[in-house]
């Protein structure tokens, strides 16, 4: 029973820290309230959108009688706003998860087209709406940013997902077992060490390859934040299993485990891969500009 507890314990923690990660990293949909005719519509914007996708964003609002206009322009540049109409229709949905397990075939709703950008290039965006009332302007003074990237397989996509996920049960697993001192915490140090080698280190640049271009961009070729943090969990786990390999020090393993939970929170892709319109090169982000430097 002592054990399921702690199983039970680790895996809820490694829920709610990917949770977090996922909605508050800068590529999850920016959600609004939006009104129209009197009537509230959650409506999620997209922020995100790969080259294998079609470049459109959608308004999930099912009142026909509204017209629905999208501004937009280059991320960080001095284009004007262009501007497209929003039209009302249906759309096939091409996914076996949705068609097999959901039943959905199709969404209806407003859709715009962008012009796509290349790989790590950025839209910003903000919309329109004219109805009964009049009309309204939503997020022109914050637009949202849209980053385009490159298609990743599935079969490179979902290991790297599968063994990340792992790699931080088991840490969590590990480090909970460490702490009240469980001998089977070693075997779990072990297995942590593994899956965020083969997640993080092996798999995560392939991501990185097919999603832009470049198959590392951390330290000491860049300032990408997602591999940096990988990097620094990595070498916090390779001294949990040095310090372990021979006799229990069960100290570094919570070490290691805190760390990576540290960083697992922190929002995914942020400060992530860029395209500047300027120079054509792509750029990664700074810790530093969360200070503003």
């Amino acid at each position: 029973m002592k054990t399921f507890l702690f199983w039970l314990l680790a895996f809820l923690i490694t829920i709610s820290a990917a949770v977090y990660q996922r909605a508050t990293g800068p590529t999850y949909p920016k959600k609004q309230m939006i009104t129209v005719n009197g009537t509230e519509y959650p409506v999620k914007f997209v922020r995100s959108l790969g080259l294998d996708e079609d470049p459109v964003v959608k308004l999930k609002i099912n009142d026909t009688t509204a017209q629905a206009k999208i501004y937009f322009r280059r991320y960080l540049s001095r284009d004007e706003f262009q501007s497209a109409d929003f039209q009302f229709r249906s759309k096939p949905i091409n996914s076996f998860v949705m068609n097999k397990i959901f039943k959905m075939d199709k969404e209806e709703g407003y859709f715009a087209s962008v012009p796509q950008q290349p790989a790590a290039g950025k839209l910003e965006y903000y919309i329109e709406i004219t109805d009964q009332s009049g009309t309204k302007t939503y997020l022109k003074e914050s637009p949202v940013v849209i980053r385009f990237k490159g298609g990743v397989p599935g079969f490179i996509l979902l290991p790297h997902i599968f063994f990340m996920f792992i790699a931080m049960l088991f840490s969590n697993l590990s480090g909970l077992l460490a702490v009240f001192k469980v001998p089977s915490y070693r075997k779990y140090t072990f297995w942590t060490f593994g899956c965020l080698l083969v997640g993080g280190m092996i798999l995560g640049p392939v991501v990185q390859l097919y999603a832009f271009g470049d198959l590392w961009t951390g330290i000491p070729f860049g300032w990408d934040l997602t591999d940096n943090k990988t990097l620094i969990a990595f070498i916090f786990w390779i001294l949990a299993v040095a310090m372990n390999w021979r006799k229990k020090q069960p100290a570094y393993t919570v070490i290691a485990s805190i760390v990576l939970l540290l960083i697992y929170s922190i929002p995914h892709s942020m400060f992530g891969s860029q395209l500047d319109y300027n120079t054509g090169t792509v750029t990664q982000g700074i810790i530093l500009n969360l200070f503003g430097w």
